[in-house]
Order: structure tokens, then C-alpha cells, then sequence
């Protein structure tokens, strides 16, 4: 039996929980709603000082062929809290997560290899995108989106209709 599904918020959850850089800054996993709920989640964890959300909203679409599949794009945002105005503090915690994402990419290449046996596809190519200094004053911020695509069956039936 196929697993037709993947949750990228209990997979960066758990990859979160594990990772020793992770760790060692404190970094504190969350579930938002977009970007507007990333900057809610910034407000209201004022002590943590880093933190990895998974948004639960997806954009995607189905694609009608011959193997017909729905995509789905979820986004991961990473954050650090750093001094206001301190440009060396903030390039220290670009560093960190551009490391952490390196590490995290480590792992979902292999869990990309597992997924392709349940015939759901990773798109192999995920961007960092670093997000300007003025997103959320007094931290650095990034994020990076993973597409996930799975077979959809899109047979006519006829039970389905009146």
C-alpha cells in the first residue's frame, strides 16, 4: 500500500528536535500561517531567541496528464533574534542558518529516496532565500520552499455524481 501523504511540519519537527546546531542556538519549532503568522510567532515567543516555523497554508495545483499529480509547496522560515543595528551579529546568524539549512538539505536527501518509493517526488531544486534586514527588526530571517508532488487519481466516478 502506497503512503500517498508527507507532512514537512512533523518531518522539520522532529530534524529540528535532533540537530545538534539546532540545539546548541536554541532554536524553537513552530507551525504558522504564512508569512503574517511567522511575524506572529516572533511577537509572541519574545525569550526564545531562534526559532523554525512551518507554515501549514500550501499553494499547489494539479497537473491533468498522463500521470496526472497534485503539488503542494510548503515553506519553512528560519529565524534568529540578534542586537538592532549590530550588521556582525546579523551576519553571525545568517552563517548559522545557512549551515543548519545545509544540514537539514543533508537529511531530506535521503528522505527524498524513501518518499519516491511511496511515488511522492521532492523537486530537487530548493532555494535559501535570506530576507531583507528590515523584515523584522532585530532579526535575520530566512526561508526556503520544498515542492511535493503525488501521484492524484483523477479516474471519472460515477458514484461521485448525482
Amino acid at each position: 500500500m502506497l503512503k500517498s501523504d508527507w507532512s514537512a511540519t512533523d518531518f522539520f519537527q522532529n530534524l529540528i528536535a535532533k540537530n545538534k546546531l539546532a540545539n546548541t542556538n536554541q532554536f524553537v519549532f513552530c507551525k504558522v500561517s504564512g508569512l503574517e503568522g511567522f511575524e506572529e510567532a516572533l511577537h509572541a515567543m519574545q525569550s526564545a531567541t531562534a526559532f523554525c516555523c512551518v507554515s501549514d497554508i500550501a499553494d499547489g495545483y494539479t497537473e491533468l496528464n498522463n500521470t496526472p499529480r497534485t503539488r503542494r509547496i510548503k515553506t519553512v522560515f528560519l529565524a534568529m533574534r540578534h542586537a538592532i543595528d549590530d550588521m556582525d551579529a546579523r551576519n553571525e546568524c545568517m552563517e548559522i542558518m545557512r549551515e543548519l539549512f545545509r544540514q537539514l538539505m543533508s537529511v531530506l536527501t535521503l528522505e527524498r529516496v524513501k518518499l519516491e518509493q511511496n511515488c511522492i517526488y521532492l523537486d530537487p531544486r530548493i532555494s535559501f532565500n535570506e530576507i531583507d534586514r528590515y523584515f523584522f527588526s532585530g532579526a535575520a530571517a530566512a526561508y526556503f520552499q520544498i515542492a511535493v508532488d503525488v501521484f492524484s487519481d483523477l479516474r471519472y466516478n460515477k458514484d461521485e455524481w448525482r
